[in-house]
């Protein structure tokens, strides 16, 4: 008899072993607790990509008075009128992204071109207004998964004036028909891929391209200020 229970108990304890080892194994073939690091989607792709359209409301103050950057081209001194000039422009723009984002890193992202309606009130001058059509491009610095992206842009164009010039004002306008340039620089922060803002500094500049000479004298415009905006996604 006791040599069947000791039989019996040798039995059982090699089963509880291997039992045991099983247990064991199965322990160490679970997947760890810890999560797997997966990167997440960069949510840039929804907001720069091929053929995107936008439309954007923009508005500055441009107050600062400065010689025509482009001076040296004409052989000029960099000088300005005692005529100082306060531009309050306001932009109706449609953008369209012309490419998806690309290039080397800080250069890294997309152009759009833009089309612009702007009409800029004058609070300090001779002329009261200026309306213009302005065609320009605009190159958005896309970081990965930067809500901020840095641009630069520039736009031409022509428009109307109510110039003061053939009035007999001095160093003002001298024909209603005149050019535009505008140059900018600033950041745009993307509150999600439908809505956007953006700030910056815009310099603008105004002249008829000397058609009013020699009967009247080409002076220009050339101002510089901050300039704000908003910026919604057209379409879905």
């Amino acid at each position: 008899m006791r040599v069947r229970e000791l039989i019996l108990f040798t039995v059982m304890v090699a089963c509880l072993i291997d039992a045991a080892k099983c247990i064991a194994q199965d322990s160490n073939s679970q997947p760890s607790d810890e999560k797997t690091q997966v990167p997440k989607p960069d949510f840039n792709g929804d907001i720069y990509y091929r053929n995107r359209l936008e439309f954007s409301l923009e508005s500055g103050w441009l107050p600062n008075n400065i010689p025509f950057i482009f001076d040296f081209l004409l052989g000029g001194g960099y000088g300005v009128t005692p005529l100082n000039y306060t531009l309050v422009p306001t932009f109706a723009s449609l953008r369209w992204q012309v490419d998806g984002v690309r290039g080397p890193s800080i250069l890294r992202g997309n152009w759009d071109i833009q089309f612009t309606g702007a009409l800029t009130l004058i609070p300090r001058g001779p002329e009261t207004q200026y309306g213009a059509y302005v065609m320009g491009i605009r190159r958005n610095f896309v970081r990965p998964h930067w809500r901020i992206a840095p641009f630069i842009d520039g736009r031409a164009g022509l428009g109307l004036i109510d110039a003061k010039g053939p009035k007999g004002v001095q160093y003002a306008q001298g024909q209603d028909f005149t050019f535009t340039l505008n140059f900018g620089s600033g950041v745009r922060y993307n509150f999600n891929s439908r809505y956007a803002l953006s700030a910056g500094v815009n310099y603008m500049h105004i002249s008829n391209l000397y058609l009013s000479e020699p009967k009247y004298l080409n002076y220009g415009i050339n101002v510089y200020g901050p300039m704000a905006g908003l910026i919604i996604r057209l379409g879905k």
